[in-house]
């Protein structure tokens, strides 16, 4: 989905067409909504701000955004709104390669955006990447010393991808014990985090969701874009496996886990930070 990428019909959903699907078709197991998108202020403004305000006021989801940087008083109006949950990955925690692969701004720019949002009150979540080109071991030790270091009420791994019209569509995807032992690491190392099953952990290896909820991942995600804007939203490619809800509650029963009636917003209004939550991070699983 980069910004170069000319491959792709861009498009905002509209504010209506998601208000609907939301409130009156979505599965009976979804607790929350995460609204992302590009760093688009228009999107906010027209979709994401009004969406928001519909469904605080219509259901009682939890919501969180993954907008990227925004103008600070854009932030404001979204917790306003009803947000609660910010979620903003830092990538990678070399400034050298998080400069070299273009990642958005800088990573001290990312960084203190992370520590403004949490000194706002919002519950941060953050993440890294696994397996990116050039990263070495102490790269990756690198990645859990930020992350720990951060006001963080979860964090996520995600395996390394190539995409095919980037440049580096060449370069070998994540190793898959590497990505898995990630997730294990994080778990170990803040049994209270909230640690989601990436949709791209069935690219990292053919039952790699399964080996994420064992590994430690305690949210599951289910893909509600609108089926008109799927051939479009790539995150990782045109293939992609996507998480319905039939998967998802299949992937929870295979790991004899259950899921949570909880919404995420409400856990975390429920566990302040600092507190550890081992019991939920072990055997629930929010939908």
């Amino acid at each position: 989905m980069r910004r170069n990428n000319d491959a792709l019909s861009r498009f905002r959903a509209r504010h209506e067409q998601l208000a609907d699907l939301l409130i009156h078709h979505r599965p009976a197991s979804v607790t929350d909504l995460n609204i992302q998108a590009g760093e688009d202020p228009v999107a906010v403004r027209e979709v994401a701000l009004p969406l928001i305000r519909t469904l605080r006021r219509e259901t009682s989801l939890g919501i969180s955004v993954c907008l990227g940087t925004l103008p600070q008083a854009l932030d404001d109006e979204l917790q306003a709104a009803g947000a609660e949950i910010f979620i903003m990955k830092f990538e990678c925690a070399d400034a050298s390669q998080y400069e070299l692969l273009e990642a958005p701004g800088t990573l001290d720019e990312r960084i203190t955006r992370i520590r403004l949002l949490a000194e706002k009150n919002w519950s941060v979540s953050s993440g890294f990447i696994a397996g990116l080109p050039g990263q070495t071991a102490r790269d990756m030790l690198k990645n859990f010393e930020l992350a720990r270091a951060l006001p963080l009420r979860g964090c996520s791994v995600s395996p390394y991808i190539s995409g095919a019209d980037t440049p580096l569509a060449n370069r070998r995807n994540a190793s898959a014990e590497d990505t898995f032992n990630c997730v294990a690491a994080l778990r170990l190392m803040r049994p209270d985090w909230v640690i989601p099953a990436v949709s791209a952990f069935n690219l990292a290896a053919r039952d790699g969701y399964l080996r994420g909820l064992r590994a430690g991942a305690n949210l599951v995600t289910i893909n509600l874009t609108p089926d008109e804007f799927r051939a479009d939203y790539i995150i990782y490619k045109r293939d992609r496996f996507i998480m319905t809800e039939e998967r998802v509650l299949s992937a929870i029963a295979a790991e004899k886990l259950a899921p949570s009636e909880l919404s995420l917003a409400a856990y975390y209004r429920d566990n302040k930070p600092n507190g550890v939550a081992a019991g939920k991070s072990s055997e629930t699983v929010a939908a």
